[in-house]
């Protein structure tokens, strides 16, 4: 086990998570989780973290940070959950709203965690931990919602807020492929449903690589797409802490 050490944060609607990785990526503790807690102000999202970290009893040279919605700069623009009253899909509360909107996330865990930190949409960092770094990759990832990433050989495209963008009926590709929806619509008709998402997607990206991870991924029953389709698994939330300090992959300046 070599460092720096890197301790990985994956932030999700219902579950915050860490683990410690090694130079290498490779976990050299176990993966803490506890549920997100509501309503979450950016006060008790900070200090629930630390009790997080605390709890994986291992030290770290520097954080990686995975947060749900747009996050530029390591700014939060629009974060989809906690701005919530009760979690996804429950009413949103004005003050959170305000609270965090253009909050500097990255400065303000830097502080707090005393070491140098970065923040990332979590579908970026998971993007990261599997991309080859050539051509044109794309990641979709499916959780409480449905996340988007997007790389250029390798480099870090701006963030594109895809889970809101129409997908049919009138609704969002968030509302009709997160968690909500493939529990109500079972595991067979959920997967077509994202193979359409798929079809829908490709005329628009033409991607080299699709990848769809996050929790949803598993509970796919059979390929979506074709042969530059592949499924991960979730725990690459959490690995691609490392590759975010990587200097082949650029994910500065944005």
């Amino acid at each position: 086990m070599t460092g720096p050490y890197t301790l990985a944060v994956d932030c999700g609607g219902s579950g915050l998570k860490c683990l410690v990785l090694d130079a290498d990526g490779e976990p050299v503790t176990g993966r803490v989780r506890v549920p997100t807690p509501y309503p979450l102000p950016p006060s008790l999202f900070v200090s629930t973290l630390l009790e997080l970290a605390s709890a994986v009893d291992h030290r770290y040279d520097r954080v990686s940070v995975g947060l749900p919605g747009l996050v530029r700069g390591g700014v939060v623009y629009a974060t989809p959950h906690y701005v919530t009253q009760d979690g996804p899909f429950t009413p949103r509360r004005d003050d959170l709203v305000q609270a965090w909107s253009r909050l500097d996330v990255q400065r303000l865990l830097g502080e707090a965690f005393a070491a140098p930190t970065r923040v990332l949409n979590d579908a970026e960092i998971a993007g990261l931990a599997v991309i080859e770094g050539r051509g044109y990759e794309v990641m979709l990832t499916f959780g409480t919602g449905m996340g988007f990433a997007h790389f250029d050989d390798g480099r870090l495209l701006p963030k594109l807020e895809m889970s809101h963008a129409p997908f049919r009926k009138g609704q969002t590709y968030d509302q009709h492929l997160g968690e909500h929806e493939r529990r109500r619509l079972g595991k067979q008709r959920w997967t077509k449903r994202v193979e359409r998402a798929v079809r829908a997607l490709q005329p628009a990206l033409w991607w080299d690589r699709l990848y769809l991870g996050g929790g949803g991924a598993k509970h796919l029953t059979g390929p979506v797409g074709g042969a530059q389709v592949q499924v991960v698994t979730n725990t690459v939330g959490l690995l691609g802490g490392v590759r975010l300090w990587d200097g082949r992959f650029s994910v500065g300046g944005r």
